[in-house]
């Protein structure tokens, strides 16, 4: 896709349910989402929130991103590279740090400096480019892993694996499949456009450190919009968003493809306030921030068309501070979930959190 597949769109205000949102977003026509679920006949009302920074990275600067790094490989680094986007490998992740074993792809820990940072690059290339989401958060993610390494072995950010599901190309289908211990990226492309950007799993242990006087929380901008979202809520909300089932861990994790709920259950946002669905659509935002900009921009335009259809449900405690206190949101294509663990490294708790599509996860490619 060449620069001449962009164009601007400048928008006034951005309405939803009374809320008005000033925006004024550079919209990239080629690379925008493709969903089954997406409003039509919208013309240029879908545009991002005020706030959101949308880039004119196309899909072809991932796809040069992918051949640079392919050219730094051997002969048999590419074939643990290059792979067929077959159902068995698109679902090879997992949350756990069991490498190889339930993974498919080249590890970090055997590139070169050279072969790693082109291949740190397609990712980042791929992800968003805020501050705590996107490319940004995978790498505390990986440095994270490092220090939960430091304290117990077969962690560490070595043990991570990148690899191409399907040829990467501006005309064809594959998918830019990455993670290891708490972290799965499936990005799906197909004719030049993201046509998936789920299952993205994240976790974290610890949930914050300090390194060099920094402190990092990678999930922090997750648990507070969501924290946010529950607050905002009244007791009477609150009780008919509460869950009778208790959670020790998300739902649709590993091995759980295709297995939503067949009842939405909780509290339906169609009943909230303009202020109460604007909130919805914030916890959302972190989450969508995992692709591309662009692409970002275009997921949560179709969100936000489709929260009169979306319920969202907590379980334990909506402080998001102990073992089994869980927060869901569900609509026609949105699903979330974030809990909280006892930690199993360090004390206290630590964080796993999965997004999923109901119609879009891998690209919509496979029937679960």
């Amino acid at each position: 896709m060449s620069e001449s597949s962009t164009r601007t769109r400048l928008a006034g205000r951005w309405q939803r349910a009374g809320v008005a949102l000033a925006a004024a977003t550079t919209f990239l026509v080629g690379g925008a989402y493709v969903h089954a679920n997406a409003a039509t006949a919208q013309g240029d009302a879908a545009v991002a929130p005020a706030g959101t920074t949308v880039s004119t990275a196309a899909v072809s600067d991932v796809v040069t991103a992918a051949n640079t790094f392919l050219n730094t490989l051997s002969t048999s680094q590419k074939s643990k590279v290059l792979l067929s986007f077959t159902e068995a490998n698109a679902t090879a992740w997992s949350n756990l740090p069991c490498g190889s074993s339930c993974r498919v792809g080249i590890q970090f820990s055997t590139l070169s400096s050279t072969q790693l940072a082109a291949a740190k690059a397609v990712v980042q290339a791929a992800t968003g480019t805020g501050s705590g989401t996107g490319y940004d958060q995978v790498t505390k993610i990986l440095a994270a892993d490092d220090v939960l390494g430091q304290s117990a072995g077969g962690y560490g950010s070595g043990n991570y694996y990148l690899a191409f599901l399907g040829t990467p190309s501006t005309s064809g289908t594959w998918q830019l499949h990455f993670g290891g211990h708490h972290l799965a990226v499936n990005l799906t492309y197909k004719n030049g456009a993201v046509e998936g950007t789920t299952p993205y799993f994240v976790g974290v242990e610890p949930t914050s450190w300090t390194s060099n006087g920094t402190t990092y929380a990678p999930l922090s901008g997750m648990r507070n919009a969501m924290l946010a979202m529950l607050a905002g809520l009244s007791s009477s909300q609150l009780s008919q968003a509460k869950l009778s089932t208790s959670y020790s861990d998300v739902l649709l994790g590993p091995g759980k493809d295709g297995q939503f709920p067949t009842t939405k259950q909780g509290l339906a946002v169609s009943g909230l306030s303009s202020t109460q669905q604007a909130l919805v659509l914030a916890a959302i935002t972190p989450w969508a921030k995992v692709a591309d900009d662009a692409t970002s921009a275009s997921v949560l335009a179709t969100y936000q068309s489709q929260l009169a259809g979306t319920y969202i449900s907590y379980s334990g405690s909506s402080s998001l501070s102990s073992q089994g206190d869980y927060v869901r949101i569900d609509g026609p294509g949105v699903w979330i979930e974030f809990v909280c663990q006892n930690g199993v490294v360090y004390s206290g708790v630590h964080y796993h959190t999965i997004y999923r599509d109901h119609t879009t996860d891998y690209g919509g490619e496979f029937s679960f």
